[in-house]
């Protein structure tokens, strides 16, 4: 809160939305009713981040929306910056940029850049071969138009995978606008429902094969193109249920992901790699002290 207040805030409303809290929460909230233009919505625990997001998107009136969690930050100068980007065209573009991975202390522990061309309006075509691969975009780095978002809402079933799906199919309706400026933070620990989750690895899985299957059906290319993007996507699957498993102290099939890797072939890992920012991603928990964790006994 304190990170939106810092901001010019004029013409902000922010709708924050309580998810059944127990502890002073709600008192926090409405103590910036000074600050701010707020209005908090209390509901029972339903504990699931994504009817929540659908819940405020829904409350809101503003024609932009750019998501929040209770553990990211907005950094200094950031809506004036959005503001001067996103100009009069800001209904027909989603607009994205980098973000800090920031540990529970608040220390930086590395950057999540985009694999995208800056400074210029990228048609989606453009866009979704990136995207299709591996979701590159944070919850904390886009804004995007509240209408369009609202049309389907995010899908509350992925728990994981909600955002990745959104930002494809705004990509594939909008234009996209990557700004260079790293104008927000993302917090990695160890209690978030994103990390505690995901030892459930076959719902893992099945969210990442769910949104691919999605959004590479409704491409409209074909042949050799949507061949090599595929396989980039399904290697970027395996590599991340790999992952997961491996620092749930699960099993991990090591031979498949093996077995992947070899079909792909060097042009393949080289998709993958560029478009899965898999190295800032790995790199950012390890500084932040996510090692593996124990078995499940």
């Amino acid at each position: 809160m304190d990170s939106i207040v810092v901001q010019d805030a004029g013409g902000i409303e922010v709708i924050a939305v309580d998810d059944g809290s127990t502890d002073d929460t709600v008192g926090v909230l409405e103590s910036y009713a000074d600050r701010l233009n707020i209005q908090v919505i209390e509901q029972g625990r339903v504990g699931n981040w994504v009817a929540g997001t659908n819940r405020g998107l829904r409350a809101a009136s503003g024609r932009l929306a750019s998501i929040l969690h209770q553990d990211d930050l907005w950094l200094p100068g950031r809506l004036a910056r959005v503001r001067q980007e996103m100009g009069e065209r800001a209904e027909e573009i989603l607009l994205v940029h980098p973000v800090w991975f920031v540990d529970e202390r608040g220390r930086r522990v590395g950057r999540w850049r985009c694999p995208l061309r800056s400074g210029r309006l990228l048609p989606p075509d453009a866009v979704l071969e990136r995207l299709l691969v591996q979701n590159f975009v944070s919850l904390p780095g886009t804004v995007f138009p509240r209408a369009v978002a609202l049309e389907e809402g995010m899908d509350e079933k992925l728990w994981y995978t909600a955002d990745w799906d959104l930002w494809l199919r705004l990509a594939g309706r909008l234009r996209t606008l990557y700004i260079p400026p790293t104008l927000g933070a993302v917090r990695v620990h160890g209690s978030s429902i994103t990390t505690t989750e995901t030892s459930r690895i076959d719902e893992f899985r099945w969210q990442h094969e769910e949104v691919l299957r999605r959004h590479l059906a409704a491409w409209r290319v074909n042949g050799s193109r949507l061949d090599r993007v595929r396989a980039a996507a399904e290697l970027s699957i395996d590599v991340n249920s790999t992952l997961a498993a491996k620092a749930n102290g699960l099993p991990a099939h090591l031979g498949s992901l093996l077995g992947r890797a070899l079909r792909v072939g060097p042009g393949g890992w080289g998709r993958y790699v560029r478009n899965s920012r898999i190295h800032e991603r790995v790199a950012s928990r390890l500084r932040a002290g996510l090692g593996r964790r124990p078995a499940k006994g």
